[in-house]
């Protein structure tokens, strides 16, 4: 790909800290003593009555220009869901009428949001972004380098992670689109869809016909937004027909879920999965008794069900947990893989049967990219206490999830990575890669090329304890590492390994293949060998580099 980069570098940079600098600072700071390139650049924010606007299904919208990215935020693509409309399959929004601003993003999806103490470090690192909540949260947000027009941009479709149960789609600065976007002239899209109790609560047992699909509401949601984007994407300078999807952690498991649906055919075209992946739903079984205890909870008869539709949704998601939990008690543990609600293996929307492995049932056969991190879970990121725990004492935390066996696993893990120190060692066995090998064997059932990688790179905060986290890689893939600091420290070394990763996304979006001249030659996913790109300061194909400590987890 062609482009300054030392014009983009100038264009995150410095239009991030004008956003980010204190009054007091700038106050401090003499115009002759900024930069060159900030006393001369133009106004970073164009916005008026004929600037950024453009058609939808349901009528204009109008969004603003940021730094020659047009932005368009909180779009409706669907209709509000509370009311009668809860448990419901998206439904059309109402037209309007006239030009609607779509400046700001749209209200999150009923849910407990994480903590955002001042004196948390988690927030500290992922600085959460939640501002309304509400029912009425099927919004999505696009960025482009032009509306209308006859040039049909790829388009990638950004899938928030926090599993089934939280998230939004801009929670953290790295899933901000306008980097990318410029850097790779594509259209970016992220989207809010409905989450745990109210995203797939299954009455299908209980609330006969009408209630068929509450299980999977919450997908449905994803597939109506993937509709808009095909309906609607070509007004704000997409190709319709050239649609990657790209989530991760829950994310990741959307994407997976959504590439085995057949709902989905015509509406994706390419798929990335960053440390989260799924191969089958929830048991349907379970499902449907949960949706019992739900009704049993709230004391109403299957002629009440409306009552539930017409609770505060703080009130029923009370109850639902509460049900969730009697469930659990009675029956010894959750009874799905995904909590007690996500997805549901209803054999209409959802396979039954394990993803990929039936032809018949009509899944869209797209390449995908597969990526977890080395340490998902870094047991000392922010406890200090933990960081010299020793070998003996990493084998006596593994005992209560593998028993007799821990000793041999940590034994396999030492022999395949013998520089790692034992907390690492306890992090990459928290963190293997048994799930997504899995994943991408599966989906190796069907023709479309499979590619996998391992991102290692580590920042250098917290005294280097933080390593390749969950979550670190996203900002990597979009150019917004310099956009949220607190995960790499931001600076010229992460942004390095980001254009890579980057580039490489960018090739995939446009041709099904992330080969490209950042990387060395990336070649296809193969049960036999394992290939998998590692991506780090050094990038570097090997042959499934963990395998011989992987199978010491299934001794």
């Amino acid at each position: 790909m062609s482009i300054n980069r030392r014009k983009f570098i100038r264009n995150i940079c410095y239009g991030t800290a004008a956003f980010s600098v204190s009054p007091i600072a700038a106050t401090m700071t003499s115009c002759s003593s900024l930069p060159e390139a900030m006393q001369d650049d133009a106004p970073q924010i164009q916005i008026g009555e004929n600037i950024a606007v453009t058609d939808t299904e349901y009528g204009q919208v109008k969004g603003y220009i940021s730094r020659g990215i047009y932005t368009f935020l909180g779009i409706p693509y669907a209709a509000d869901t509370s009311g009668e409309n809860r448990f419901m399959p998206p439904r059309k929004h109402e037209p309007w009428e006239g030009v609607r601003p779509a400046v700001f993003y749209g209200n999150s999806a009923p849910q407990n949001v994480y903590s955002r103490a001042s004196t948390s470090y988690d927030m500290f690192i992922d600085q959460w972004n939640y501002d309304e909540i509400s029912e009425d949260c099927l919004t999505l947000n696009i960025w482009t380098q032009a509306v209308g027009g006859n040039k049909k941009r790829p388009v990638i479709v950004w899938l928030h992670g926090g599993g089934f149960s939280n998230g939004n789609g801009i929670e953290q600065n790295g899933y901000h689109g306008e980097n990318i976007t410029r850097y790779g002239d594509i259209v970016y899209c992220s989207l809010n869809h409905r989450l745990n109790v109210f995203g797939f609560s299954d009455f299908s047992s209980v609330g006969g016909d009408a209630f068929k699909d509450s299980g999977n509401v919450g997908i449905l949601d994803i597939v109506a937004a993937l509709q808009w984007i095909h309906d609607n994407i070509t007004n704000f300078g997409g190709d319709p027909d050239n649609v990657t999807i790209i989530g991760q952690s829950g994310g990741g498991g959307k994407v997976s879920i959504l590439s085995a649906m057949p709902a989905t055919k015509g509406l994706i075209h390419k798929g990335v999965a960053l440390s989260g992946s799924a191969i089958t739903g929830n048991k349907q079984e379970y499902s449907q008794k949960l949706g019992e205890y739900i009704l049993r909870e709230a004391n109403l008869s299957v002629k009440e069900m409306y009552k539930l539709q017409q609770m505060p949704w703080r009130e029923y998601m009370d109850l639902a947990y509460k049900a969730a939990r009697n469930l659990e008690s009675e029956t010894g543990g959750p009874g799905m893989r995904r909590g007690s609600f996500g997805p549901v293996a209803d054999n209409v929307h959802i396979p039954a049967e394990t993803f990929y492995s039936d032809p018949s049932f009509g899944s869209p056969d797209i390449p995908m990219i597969f990526c977890t991190t080395f340490h998902e879970q870094s047991p000392s990121r922010t406890s200090e206490a933990i960081e010299n725990i020793t070998i003996e004492e990493v084998v006596e935390k593994l005992k209560s999830q593998y028993g007799d066996k821990a000793p041999a696993i940590v034994d396999g893990y030492k022999k395949v990575f013998p520089e790692a120190k034992p907390v690492e060692i306890l992090a990459l066995i928290y963190s293997n890669r048994k799930i997504v090998v899995e994943a991408a064997e599966a989906k190796m059932k069907q023709k479309s090329p499979v590619y996998m990688a391992w991102f290692g790179w580590c920042p250098p905060l917290f005294d280097n304890r933080m390593r390749a986290f969950h979550c670190l890689d996203i900002s990597f893939w979009f150019c917004n590492t310099d956009l949220i600091p607190t995960h790499s420290g931001g600076g010229a070394v992460p942004r390095k390994l980001s254009y890579k990763m980057a580039d490489a996304l960018l090739s995939f979006a446009r041709k099904g293949d992330p080969n490209c001249p950042a990387l060395p030659r990336w070649p296809k996913f193969s049960v036999e060998k394992g290939e998998t790109m590692i991506l780090n300061n050094v990038c570097e194909v090997k042959n499934d580099p963990d395998r011989e400590a992987r199978i010491t987890l299934d001794i």
